[in-house]
């Protein structure tokens, strides 16, 4: 009979000084299944923390008396039994990126903003107990497979087992290996599979949101459709931030995938599904002479649509935007100690005259969720770069960032030039 490991119990430490906030933030998770533990300041939840430190996450307020949220969490990780417990800020506050840098420093993984939306509420606590679960899985395994070679060592040591047995023992070992790559593989596919669940939900709250407006919008008052107008528009950044996740989660290349592309044609194909934007924003985007790289189109055509897209959003209001694509050889690479007849790579630039933004958070551009602009002027996920640098790197080349204030953008875009036998290993 097999024996199965039970379900990890999920639990949770919420820490507010506002009642009605423990309440409220409780009442949305309890339908869940976890276990909520409560506490009323900093110094309850250090006290609680002392003798029960099995939390699966920290849903912790900045703003509280004596302690603070910053200064709870330093002490929290101070311990060093306590420092894998995921901590969630939930503030009111938008901090300037020096307070945002501290709570990351004080070992914070995530922001919530007051006033709480319940379905972001309960998706980022889902990913964080359904990766607890499926540690709680992996430890249990690594613990079978500790056993395992224990049980190996002895027996070689004393040289009882037969070498039938010894053979028994190393597939049972390659079959824990396995399994332990595979519970890997569906760690890597978990933000696929979380955000295509989540789209079902979505979809419902759009229809019967659009239901309400269409019978009863001149019966529910102002305030009324001024509420079902907030709902569609969450509900619709709720979708376009799980469409980019699971973009994000599938982009993978393979070699049967690459061809020898004419990296014109795929850019005027992006250009020509891209423009009633481009029109709208009365843009210029003008396409150098490009040379044919090996790619997979369908990528290709996607970091270009997201690049384009960039452009377009951080235009300047005074400007008609212009976008410039070139290319550009690299023939820095030696051989030998002399000058390569053939680049190592090709370069792609994409240039424009928008916004662009301090050269300091170059790197932190292309990062998952960083939005450098966060007024409600410029709308988006947080993800369109950083989708951009896993294609390029998934094609084992390199993208990078250079920019000025109010002189615009440009982006270079390496490629290898021959077909790269070794993806991800230029």
């Amino acid at each position: 009979m097999e024996i199965r490991e039970k379900p990890a119990r999920v639990k949770i430490l919420i820490v507010d000084d506002k009642e009605n906030n423990l309440i409220s933030m409780e009442s949305l998770l309890w339908n869940e299944g976890y276990n909520i533990v409560k506490a009323r300041s900093g110094k309850e939840a250090l006290k609680i923390l002392l003798t029960d430190f099995d939390f699966t996450l920290i849903l912790m307020d900045v703003e509280m008396p004596d302690l603070n949220g910053f200064e709870t969490a330093a002490m929290i990780y101070g311990r060093e039994r306590l420092r894998h417990i995921p901590i969630i800020f939930i503030t009111a506050h938008s901090y300037g990126d020096e307070n945002l840098y501290k709570g990351y420093r004080t070992g914070a993984v995530d922001y919530i903003y007051k006033p709480i939306q319940p379905n972001l509420l309960r998706a980022k606590v889902m990913v964080f107990a359904d990766l607890y679960r499926k540690n709680h899985l992996l430890m249990a395994q690594e613990q079978k497979l500790i056993a395992i070679n224990r049980n190996l060592e002895i027996e070689i040591k004393d040289r009882i087992a037969s070498e039938a047995k010894v053979n028994e023992l190393n597939k049972q070992l390659l079959q824990n290996i396995n399994t332990l790559e595979l519970t890997n593989r569906e760690l890597d596919r978990f933000a696929f599979m979380a955000s295509h669940d989540l789209q079902e939900p979505i979809r419902k709250i759009r229809i019967f949101s659009n239901r309400i407006a269409e019978k009863y919008y001149d019966q529910i008052g102002d305030e009324g459709k001024l509420y079902i107008d907030k709902m569609q528009l969450a509900c619709s950044r709720m979708q376009s931030l799980i469409g980019d996740i699971l973009a994000f989660s599938k982009i993978s290349v393979s070699k049967d995938s690459l061809e020898l592309s004419d990296m014109n044609r795929l850019i005027d194909e992006v250009v020509s599904e891209m423009e009633l934007p481009i029109q709208e924003k009365k843009a210029v985007v003008s396409i150098g002479k490009l040379p044919p790289v090996y790619v997979n189109p369908v990528l290709i055509k996607s970091l270009f649509q997201n690049l384009i897209s960039n452009s377009l959003k951080y235009s300047r209001n005074d400007v008609s935007p212009e976008i410039r694509i070139s290319g550009g050889i690299d023939k820095r690479y030696k051989l030998n100690d002399q000058q390569a007849d053939s680049p190592k790579y090709y370069r792609i630039y994409v240039q424009d005259n928008g916004i662009g933004f301090d050269q300091q958070y170059a790197e932190q551009i292309f990062t998952m969720f960083t939005r450098l602009h966060v007024n409600t002027e410029y709308t988006g996920t947080g993800i369109g770069l950083a989708i951009c640098k896993k294609i390029v790197e998934e094609h084992s080349g390199y993208i990078s960032a250079k920019s000025e204030i109010n002189k615009g953008t440009t982006f270079t875009i390496s490629l290898p030039a021959d077909f790269p036998e070794h993806l991800n290993k230029v």
